[in-house]
Parts: C-alpha cells; sequence; structure tokens
C-alpha cells in the first residue's frame, strides 16, 4: 500500500476561454499528500487551486501528467472506475455547504451511505457519530434552512466522510463564516481529520489556519512550490 494518499505529477491543464490562445492554468504541477498528512494550498483567487482540487478529485481530467490515490493510477480508467473512486476514496468539502434543503441534518448524511450499499441503520449509526464529533449530534433531525451557517457548515464535513474516504479535498471550507464561526468550524474539522487518520488537501486564504497545518503550499505559475 502506498504511503501517499494523493499523488499528482507533472499536471498540465489549459482552458480555451475564447481568446486568440489557451489559458494555462496549471503547467507541471506536482504535488504528494502522505496519509494522516494535512496540507494547506494557499493562493489567490485566479490561481489555479480549484482547477487543481477538482483534478485531485477526479472532477476533471488534467491534459497532461498522472493522479493517483492510494498508489493507484486514475488516468486512462474508464468512468464506472473513476465514479467508484470518487465514491469510495474522496470526500469534497466546498466554501457553501450544498446540503439538500428538503432532508434533515442526518439524512444528509445517510444518503450518501445509502447510496454506496451500506444498510439504513448502519448509516443512520454512522451519521450520529460524525454529527457527535462535529457537535451537532442535537441538530440531527433540523432541515438546513434550521440551523446556522457553522451548523450547516459541520453536517457538510460529515457529509464529505460518510463514505469513509481516505483523501479530503476542500476549497475554502471556511471562507464563507465570521472569524468566530471560523474558527470553530476549522477547530471542529481539524479534529475530525486527525481522529480519523485521514489526509487532506485544504484550499484557503486564511493564513492562520493554514498555519496550523502540517504544512503550506502555493500555485506560483502553475506549478505547487512550498509556501
Amino acid at each position: 500500500m502506498s504511503n501517499f494518499a494523493l499523488e499528482l505529477a507533472g499536471i498540465e491543464k489549459s482552458y480555451n476561454l475564447g481568446l486568440p490562445s489557451e489559458v494555462n492554468v496549471l503547467s507541471g504541477a506536482t504535488l504528494e499528500v502522505k496519509v494522516g498528512e494535512v496540507v494547506a494550498l494557499v493562493a489567490p483567487s485566479g490561481a489555479g487551486k480549484s482547477t487543481l482540487l477538482h483534478i485531485a478529485g477526479l472532477l476533471d481530467t488534467p491534459d497532461e501528467g498522472s493522479v493517483a490515490l492510494g498508489g493507484i493510477n486514475m488516468v486512462g480508467l474508464g468512468d464506472r472506475a473513476r465514479t467508484a473512486a470518487r465514491r469510495n476514496d474522496v470526500g469534497f468539502i466546498y466554501q457553501f455547504h450544498h446540503l439538500l434543503p428538503e432532508f434533515t441534518a442526518l439524512e444528509n448524511i445517510v444518503i450518501p451511505q445509502l447510496a454506496n450499499g451500506v444498510t439504513d441503520a448502519e448509516a443512520t449509526a454512522h451519521a450520529m457519530e460524525l454529527l457527535d464529533h462535529v457537535g451537532v449530534a442535537d441538530r440531527a433531525s433540523h432541515r438546513p434552512a434550521a440551523l446556522s451557517g457553522g451548523q450547516q457548515q459541520r453536517v457538510a464535513f460529515c457529509r464529505a466522510l460518510a463514505n469513509k474516504p481516505k483523501l479530503l479535498l476542500a476549497d475554502e471550507p471556511t471562507g464563507n463564516l465570521d472569524p468566530e464561526t471560523s474558527e470553530q468550524v476549522f477547530s471542529a474539522l481539524m479534529k475530525l481529520v486527525r481522529d480519523t487518520g485521514l489526509a487532506a488537501l485544504i484550499a484557503t486564504h486564511n493564513l492562520e489556519l493554514a498555519a496550523r497545518m502540517d504544512r503550506k503550499v502555493r500555485l506560483d505559475k502553475g506549478r505547487v512550490v512550498t509556501a
């Protein structure tokens, strides 16, 4: 088994935005994230961090380069295999929670597990464990509209970890919260990541939060460099 949850090597990605020439977003980007390691990706808007996260999470494909999860190269795999890897091995957190509004907090975490073949009883028990872990078990029966922004994001964290992924990818997970709530939510996220032994790549503008992770990297002209 690989010591790396994520290995990106020589990633190239360009987009044709209707301009005379293509826009190069990633140019030979290379990054390794070890099992159990939390890495901060610090970059300004437009630098390509979302593109890097989407490629790492198999939501997008590179023009060149390789993407390995747990030592297995995902580039060139069929749609079914990529979908299975994305569902089983990767958890996503975004700036906005994207919870399903018609379902309760508990149901939002149960549904991904049911789609993955887990029984309702097992899914419910695991969902409650996750909610308790981040301090919102008492809000399990509430729909998103009845939750605060911080509570909604904590539920989103739990949903991302519902299928016990090996890698967590987060794109500005506290960017939509006030400073006090951001601190509370980030602390809950770090506790969840540490206690589950996940590898995590977290994009953030917040340098104070980034300093609390294992190491920092940034994007410089499409390449990943030490921050």
